[in-house]
């Protein structure tokens, strides 16, 4: 992971396993992570990754009391951020990415997959701007293609919201 999807990916690593209470203290310990960001890019972030502030600290955003894992949400975010296209053919969904970026969305999608919220996705393999998904049908495949773009078209909100009811 490079950048942006780094620094997202410690951020709900931090918010998992602490609540800070501001940002001055996420931006402690990203620091401690050796990752710099200026409070306006970390404001992003936190909207981008759905993450809202409570009284215990920072959250992120759920459905009722379902809570939506940091995982699903960043799955939901590297998806919105990163999908440029998708198209399926057989067997094979190809997800194309910005230059460059094609490594950060894939490991999301083998971490969706393994962690079934993905059903259907067998692996991934990335070049600089293209993945390509295996898949164990044509069925899988076309269903994969279509999250994806659901996913990409949705706001942050909406997603996390179809993400904690397909992982409950």
């Amino acid at each position: 992971m490079t950048g942006k999807a780094e620094r997202q990916h410690h951020i709900l690593r931090i918010i998992e396993a602490e609540r800070p209470a501001n940002q001055a203290v996420l931006v402690q310990r990203l620091a401690r992570r050796g990752i710099e960001a200026t409070q306006a890019t970390l404001s992003r972030d936190l909207r981008e990754l759905g993450v809202v502030k409570s009284a215990a600290g920072y959250r992120l955003l759920s459905e009722g009391d379902g809570t939506v894992t940091g995982r699903a949400a960043a799955f939901a975010a590297a998806v919105r951020r990163l999908l440029v296209r998708v198209a399926c053919g057989g067997t094979q969904v190809v997800v194309h990415t910005p230059p460059g970026q094609a490594s950060a969305l894939a490991i999301e999608i083998d971490r969706a997959a393994g962690e079934g919220s993905l059903r259907g996705a067998l692996g991934t393999i990335a070049g600089d701007d293209c993945i390509f998904v295996a898949c164990a049908s044509a069925q899988d495949a076309k269903a994969i293609s279509h999250r994806l773009l659901a996913i990409a078209h949705q706001s942050a909100a909406q997603s996390q919201r179809q993400l904690a009811r397909t992982t409950r």
